[in-house]
């Protein structure tokens, strides 16, 4: 077995991974790998990706540029034209992202709208959005939907796209911390997405029907952007939490970017079911098919 195999292997240890990952002061970890991750200094860089491709499986194939400045220049790469194909079926929502498909399932009919980070880990929307009017308005429209928990890992392509033609209408950014998203931590750490960084992105279908996109920060960079906020969002973030929108977005047209690997959370309101072959484990596609309009 060869050095990268045995240090991935290593890595999927949990506890020695929920060690490293978590056990650490992970605030300044993450402030410290944002700067280290845009130091432009070949040999900073080479060094870097080297230990990077050692614990993942990394494949730039797909990229469009084939060098790159930093590592932070990597990590928010582009990819070629085509390579995502988007399902253009008027009752499909496609995937916002490459992802590994975690909890996904039924929002719950209580008053707090239980979902699910893992088996026998329950969060209340009510925790992950707040108490404000806005929220309390999407949440009544969710109870009894659909939820899907996208991970991205740290090798995946990291921008993402609206999952139907939708107008985003506001963006309410939540301060919080910086666990990990793994599914080491979400076994371990109680309401651990209303922990984290995170962004609400309240959207609207093209016949008013309301959806919700929830990008969650991790550890080490964790920061956002959207095409619609020219700011990042992250810990050193000062501005309003509050930030009204009016972006259009066309099915598969790209919405922002993760700094590094992390999670996005699809909620629908009634009327919606999982996809074929989408369940917990399943590897899916920017573009492919995630939810799907049931029948009348």
């Amino acid at each position: 077995m060869n050095i990268s195999r045995q240090l991935q292997r290593l890595a999927l240890n949990e506890d020695l991974n929920f060690l490293l990952t978590n056990r650490v002061p992970r605030a300044a970890l993450t402030r410290f790998m944002g700067w280290f991750s845009r130091i432009r200094n070949p040999w900073v860089r080479d060094a870097s990706m080297a230990v990077w491709r050692a614990f993942t499986e990394l494949d730039l194939s797909e990229a469009k540029k084939t060098s790159f400045h930093s590592l932070h220049d990597c990590f928010v790469r582009e990819l070629k034209p085509g390579v995502r194909p988007i399902d253009a079926r008027a009752d499909v929502m496609v995937s916002p992202c490459d992802a590994i498909v975690g909890a996904c399932g039924r929002i719950g009919d209580d008053p707090t709208a239980q979902v699910f980070q893992a088996k026998g880990f329950p969060y209340p929307l009510t925790d992950l959005l707040g108490p404000d009017a806005r929220a309390l308005e999407m949440i009544d429209a969710l109870r009894g939907g659909s939820y899907v928990t996208l991970r991205l890992t740290s090798s995946m392509y990291h921008h993402f796209h609206a999952p139907d033609s939708l107008t985003l209408e506001h963006v309410t950014f939540h301060c919080g911390d910086t666990w990990n998203v793994n599914p080491i931590a979400l076994k371990r750490i109680e309401h651990l997405f209303c922990k984290n960084e995170r962004a609400a992105l309240y959207l609207r279908q093209d016949d008013g029907t309301p959806l919700l996109l929830v990008p969650v920060a991790a550890i080490l960079v964790a920061s956002m952007r959207l095409r619609a906020v020219d700011v990042a969002l992250n810990a050193q973030y000062r501005g309003p939490h509050e930030l009204p929108c009016n972006a259009r977005y066309g099915k598969g047209q790209e919405m922002g970017w993760f700094e590094h690997g992390s999670t996005i959370l699809v909620f629908t309101p009634p009327g919606f079911h999982l996809a074929d072959s989408v369940d917990a484990g399943h590897r899916i596609r920017m573009g492919e098919p995630l939810l799907k309009r049931s029948p009348a």
